[in-house]
């Protein structure tokens, strides 16, 4: 029997589908209050549970010339801020055993980076904290595979846990996603979540960074809902083009109601 993840009044497992998604990174305290303050208009015009999601630090940009976040303490001072003012849950990622504590302060939900999926030490610090724990599934791994690291964070004795489908290797710089490992990752147990906007990433395609195929968000999203996905995870900027990491495979934030009208139709005929 599939487990379900109480997020205050959210529900995973089953539906509705949740959704999570906000820019890739935090530029800025305003721009991140608004993007979550519109985000979270528009899932709840169409009753659709709703996580933000940003990141303080992104700790595994192409360049060293890369953008990579405000860091964790500034980070984290706007993320609380963004759950104070609207009221909303709160998903980030900790890319360190000593970030873990400082981030259970502030989010519902630490996320388990995809590079880190295999890192013993991390997995166990987040199972620790006692906070739900989203596992990103590696794009080095095979869907059986997730099973060991929902291991190491059970082994804490935390049961609270997500695992999220981002694509997989195919080559270089190529990303393809194998919609079996949604119905493999849930017989583990645990509600998972889909990543479109990851999946439609092109790493480290462009000079020094990466590149993206947004057009392939939706059609991707809706292949994971029809297999069973718990939740759809995406980017949204209000303008990818000045996005200052993973504009390619961001989400426009005036596109997003559409993407999510027709993810909200497909569920009601499952």
């Amino acid at each position: 029997m599939q487990k379900k993840i109480t997020i205050g009044n959210i529900q995973i497992g089953g539906t509705p589908f949740v959704f999570i998604g906000g820019p890739c990174v935090i530029e800025g305290k305003d721009i991140t209050l608004r993007t979550a303050e519109k985000i979270a208009a528009i899932t709840t015009s169409l009753n659709i549970p709703y996580i933000f999601k940003s990141s303080y630090d992104k700790a595994n940009r192409t360049s060293i010339n890369s953008y990579r976040g405000l860091g964790v303490e500034e980070g984290l001072k706007i993320l609380l801020e963004v759950k104070n003012s609207l009221a909303i849950p709160i998903l980030t990622d900790a890319h360190s055993v000593q970030e873990v504590k400082m981030v259970s302060e502030v989010v519902d939900i630490i996320q388990v980076p995809a590079l880190l999926s295999r890192q013993t030490d991390i997995l166990v610090a987040c199972g620790q904290s006692g906070k739900p724990v989203n596992i990103k599934k590696g794009q080095f791994l095979s869907p059986r595979e997730i099973q060991f690291a929902i291991d190491k964070v059970l082994s804490t004795g935390n049961s609270q846990i997500l695992i999220t489908e981002r694509g997989t290797c195919f080559g270089y710089n190529n990303l393809v996603n194998d919609f079996r490992a949604i119905p493999i990752m849930k017989s583990f147990g645990y509600p998972v979540i889909f990543d479109a906007t990851h999946s439609v990433q092109k790493p480290g395609a462009q000079t020094g960074y990466s590149g993206g195929e947004r057009e392939f968000v939706l059609p991707l999203a809706k292949a994971a809902l029809v297999v069973g996905a718990d939740g759809i995870f995406m980017e949204v900027h209000e303008d990818p083009s000045k996005a200052l990491c993973d504009g390619e495979n961001s989400v426009p934030l005036d596109e997003l109601i559409y993407h999510l009208k027709s993810l909200k139709r497909l569920e009601d005929v499952l």
